[in-house]
């Protein structure tokens, strides 16, 4: 098992391109099986994710072949399937429950486990099983094992909003089932995010009719067949967000390329209200994106994730991260996954001052961030702690990076592009750095927390409320929460 050692208080300077969208890749990998033809897809990410799925396509007879020298993947649908989708393999990735519907559609049949995933929160695949029921599936759940049969699905009026709102992979699979179904499917409640709007154009390029993909009303009219397609994945929005976060929390000036404004307005608009810079701009051969300017001061924010077009849920961590430095009261909330806080308490040990209350996380700034040793439970916690490592003085060690490598690409080694201090190694004794060693009392002098200059040591100026925080670096004052009326969704990663 691998950790990261990242030495931080260096400004991330550079260029870096991000990789294709790991949350639009694994729907149309899933998708690729109710195609009759082969699928070629250019910029799918090495992530741990996507070799995942490959296992699972592989176990269900299709063939999968990849360069992982230019990212391309090409997927053989199987001429015979068992139609089954086993634990071992679903257990992993939420994204495998993707296969059932096209499993239906193509070959009347499916039997895929209950998926796993992260510990974010309470993901049900309700929506999923109410949707194909719709189009016409029999469907009974034994032993933790979705079973569902249909001779031919037939077109419907379906409604995919439940309690927390849409479902990304739920609507990625009514979408691919419905385009195999006979007659008009019409989905209310649809998912909007923009790894919707790339299956959409996959299905569409492979023979499908597909139109609303990206808006709440999505109509398919079923065809009889999909052929092969050629197919570029777009571009991660959410690695591009936790390159922006990152840039801001080191005061760096970074250039993204490939970003693509128009999938992170939300993310811009927050990151401006807190003070970064952030401009479209272009590299001399013309590649477009955005560059990331940071600030010596910042400003404290009120944010709340949301589904698309709003703050994504996936974001949440890492803007928390960047919170912890800005002088005074930030107030984010997550109403996607009331309980995605799973980074608190380790923000906390490295000096943050954050108090949970119900849906949104408090923050007094800035925090004088200091390195030590932080674990990561899920993936976009992960990053988070990168973040808050990259900005904090001392050296971090971060443990169970294998979250991390389920999606981002070779991230350790962009960050190290872009100037940082950052280096992988396998998680032992002897590799924790000296600075991180309490040998005795003789060392409490070299390991107390300096004084961090600049924009970290600004007094703390709230409009909302006069802080007290105790001890354990929790605060005790309780400012104005404003709330929303927004519902939220189950939209995070797949």
């Amino acid at each position: 098992m691998d950790m990261l050692i990242i030495r931080g208080g260096i400004p991330l300077a550079g260029n870096v391109r991000l990789a294709g969208a790991k949350n639009a890749s694994l729907p149309i990998m899933a998708a690729s099986i109710a195609v009759s033809g082969l699928s070629q897809l250019r910029r799918v990410p090495h992530l741990a994710d996507v070799s995942t799925l490959t296992q699972v396509l592989e176990s269900l007879g299709a063939v999968v072949t990849r360069d992982l020298s230019t990212g391309e993947l090409a997927i053989s649908p199987p001429h015979a399937t068992t139609g089954i989708a086993d634990y071992d393999l679903v257990r992993r990735m939420r994204a495998s429950v993707c296969v059932l519907g096209p499993l239906l559609a193509r070959w009347g049949k499916a039997v895929v486990s209950l998926p796993g995933g992260c510990n974010i929160g309470h993901r049900p695949i309700d929506l999923h099983l109410k949707g194909l029921v719709a189009l016409g599936a029999r469907i009974r759940i034994e032993r933790g094992y979705v079973h569902a049969e249909a001779t031919r699905l037939h077109g419907a009026e379906i409604y995919l909003g439940g309690p927390f709102g849409s479902t990304v992979t739920g609507t990625a699979n009514i979408m691919t089932a419905a385009s195999l179904a006979r007659g008009m499917t019409r989905i209310s409640a649809a998912a909007c995010e923009p790894e919707i709007v790339d299956l959409g154009n996959y299905l569409n390029a492979a023979g499908a009719r597909i139109t609303g993909h990206g808006t709440p009303v999505i109509e398919i009219e079923g065809v009889d067949e999909l052929h092969g397609v050629e197919h570029e994945v777009i571009p991660d929005r959410i690695e591009a967000g936790t390159m922006m976060i990152a840039a801001a929390a080191t005061c760096g000036d970074v250039f993204i390329e490939d970003a693509q404004p128009r999938h992170l307005s939300a993310v811009i608009d927050i990151l401006r209200q807190i003070g970064v810079s952030i401009e479209p701009s272009s590299t001399n051969d013309g590649r477009m994106g955005l560059h990331i300017s940071g600030a010596a001061h910042l400003n404290p924010a009120d944010c709340t994730a949301l589904p698309y077009p709003g703050v994504p849920t996936d974001l949440q961590a890492q803007l928390t991260a960047l919170l912890c430095l800005v002088p005074g009261i930030s107030v984010i909330t997550d109403k996607v996954f009331p309980d995605r806080f799973m980074h608190v308490p380790e923000l906390l040990r490295m000096g943050a001052q954050i108090r949970r209350e119900g849906a949104s996380a408090i923050i007094a700034g800035p925090a004088h961030l200091s390195g030590t040793n932080v674990m990561a439970s899920d993936l976009r916690a992960s990053a988070a702690l990168v973040i808050a490592a990259l900005a904090a003085e001392g050296e971090s060690v971060i443990r169970r990076v294998y979250h991390l490598d389920r999606g981002y690409e070779k991230h350790d080694e962009k960050l190290r592009q872009l100037g940082a201090q950052i280096q992988r190694t396998t998680d032992h004794p002897e590799a924790l750095p000296d600075s991180l060693r309490m040998t005795g009392e003789s060392s409490m002098e070299q390991h107390k927390v300096q004084e961090i200059p600049g924009r970290f040591t600004q007094p703390i100026q709230n409009p909302l409320a006069k802080p007290h925080f105790l001890s354990d670096g929790y605060a005790i004052a309780r400012p104005m929460v404003s709330q929303s009326d927004d519902s939220s969704g189950p939209v995070a990663d797949l």
